[in-house]
């Protein structure tokens, strides 16, 4: 059970209504902080061990 194509399609149609374009980058951005955040803190947590 994967993501397929349409999925993600349908996903990013639903952000854009949502958000709308001028939100949107200011959203990915944020999204990708709070990404970089979680890996870090996985690091951290493995390197306590």
């Amino acid at each position: 059970m994967g993501v397929s194509l349409s999925h993600l399609l349908i996903v990013m149609v639903i952000v854009l209504i949502l958000f709308g374009a001028g939100k949107l980058p200011k959203v990915m951005n944020d999204l990708a902080k709070g990404i970089k955040a979680f890996k870090e803190g996985l690091k951290d947590e493995d390197k306590n061990e």
